[in-house]
This record gives C-alpha cells, sequence and structure tokens, in this order.
C-alpha cells in the first residue's frame, strides 16, 4: 500500500498554525496526514519579545525541520497561504530533495522579482487598510502590530470585505480573534526568489482564489505568469471561488484539490 503523504502547511502574514485547522480535518478524513506549523514568534510559539529580530531564515529553519521528521514517514507536499508562499518558496530552494510538489493558495511567488516590486503590481484592500491598523511604528517597535481586536464598525466592515467578503460577521471575529498582532519585518528578498536550478525541480501548483480581495487575482495571476515563463515546466492551476480565508473556514474544495484522485 502506497504510504500516506502528509501535507506540511504554513501560514500566512499574523495567522497561525489555528487556521489551518479545519484543512487538517479535511485532509484527515481524506485518509492523509496533515499538519500545520507555527511559524516563529506565531500562535503558540509567540515570545515576549514579539516578531522584533525574526528573519526569513528563522521560518525556513523551522519548517525544514518539520519536513524533514515528516519526510521519514512518506511523501511530503508542502502548502502555503498569502505570506507563508515565502516560506515555501524558500525552504523548497533549500531543501528540494526533500519535497514531493509545493502548493501556492492565493500565495506569493516571486519569480520574476522580489516581494518589493510585487508590491506595487496590485495593491488590495487590505494594503489600503493596513495603515489605520497600524498599533505602532515598525521601526520603534520592529515588528508590524496591528490592531485586529478593534471594534470600529468601520474598520470591521473593511476587514470583512478585504478578508471575508463571502463569510459572516461572527466568522470574521472568530478569524481575528486568533490572528497574531504582530507579524516580522525583515523578509530576505533573495531567499524567498525561486531558484530555477533547485525549485524548479518540483512539481508545483497554484490554487487561484477568484474573490480573494487581500491578494488580488492580478497578482495570483502574475506570480503564475512569471514562473511559467522562467521555466519549462508550467504550474498546474486550479480555482476556487472564495476568499482569502473562506477557503480556510471552508476547505473542503481546497481538500479535494490538494488529495490525488487517480489509482
Amino acid at each position: 500500500m502506497d504510504l500516506p503523504i502528509t501535507y506540511v502547511l504554513v501560514h500566512g502574514a499574523f495567522a497561525n498554525a489555528a487556521h489551518w485547522s479545519p484543512l487538517v480535518r479535511a485532509l484527515a478524513l481524506r485518509g492523509h496526514r496533515a499538519l500545520a506549523v507555527d511559524l516563529p514568534g506565531h500562535g503558540l510559539d509567540a515570545r515576549p519579545g514579539g516578531m522584533a529580530g525574526i528573519s526569513t531564515a528563522d521560518d525556513v529553519a523551522a519548517v525544514v525541520d518539520v519536513v524533514r521528521a515528516a519526510r521519514e514517514h512518506g511523501p511530503v507536499v508542502l502548502v502555503g497561504h498569502s505570506r507563508g508562499g515565502l516560506t515555501v518558496t524558500a525552504v523548497a530552494n533549500a531543501v528540494p530533495e526533500l519535497l514531493d510538489r509545493v502548493v501556492y493558495v492565493s500565495a506569493w511567488c516571486c519569480a520574476g522579482a522580489g516581494p518589493s516590486e510585487y508590491a506595487t503590481v496590485a495593491p488590495s484592500a487590505l494594503d489600503r487598510l493596513a495603515p489605520r491598523l497600524l498599533l505602532a511604528d515598525p521601526a520603534e517597535v520592529g515588528e508590524l502590530r496591528v490592531d485586529f481586536r478593534t471594534t470600529d464598525p468601520e474598520l470591521l466592515d473593511a476587514l470583512q470585505d478585504a478578508l471575508l467578503a463571502d463569510g459572516t460577521r461572527t466568522e470574521l471575529h472568530a478569524m481575528l480573534a486568533t490572528m497574531d498582532l504582530g507579524e516580522a519585518l525583515a523578509i530576505d528578498e533573495t531567499a524567498v526568489r525561486v531558484d530555477p536550478e533547485r525549485w524548479g525541480t518540483l512539481p508545483h501548483t497554484y490554487v487561484r482564489l477568484a474573490d480573494d480581495r487581500a491578494l488580488l487575482p492580478a497578482l495570483q495571476d502574475r506570480f503564475v505568469a512569471d514562473a511559467d515563463a522562467l521555466l519549462p515546466v508550467p504550474f498546474a492551476t486550479a480555482e476556487l471561488a472564495t476568499s482569502h480565508l473562506g477557503v480556510q473556514l471552508r476547505p473542503a474544495a481546497l481538500a479535494d484539490v490538494l488529495v490525488p484522485t487517480g489509482p
């Protein structure tokens, strides 16, 4: 009997492993192992100093440790959502031999440029909202610190539109309550760019979220187009009609994309 796949799930900015719980359950009920990683400083790995000083290298080391251990038990598919795509790319560049596929779920995949350049391609509703959510000057506190516990109705309406337009206010409050208030500033622009000689050896899938207003479809399409132009093997692609956070709240369709259906 074939060994079950282990899906290693990497969260996005201000998120943590808890946001993957519905997908972990969906994959387990399809007969596969799944585990979600808390990147350094996130979720249950929260630290007294917050996110200050945490680097891309720290994120990569944490995920490589998990991937290496999981690989002892069979195939590994590494899945990233949103900013988690940066970590997925850096891990795939570092240890492609430990992975069987990488999957980007409306996630950053920097092939033709670095994150700073891509950030100007399609500014989203969340980008415009970010300055109103800041709790402190990032240069002073060494991290991005935002107010996801706001009770301001106008800000909540804007967050609903940006993150979960296809959900209820109750669902939005539940997601915001579990989000971290800090995020690391440092991104190694070289490490998170696709290395054609290493990342390019792996099968890769992009799951486009057609109703995403936080990472717009235009930017998702640009990631795919740039990678396909750089490499001989194109992305396998799938499209889901859901929002940035809706894909995690209602993960059945994503689980169907991830789990092989062939013999």
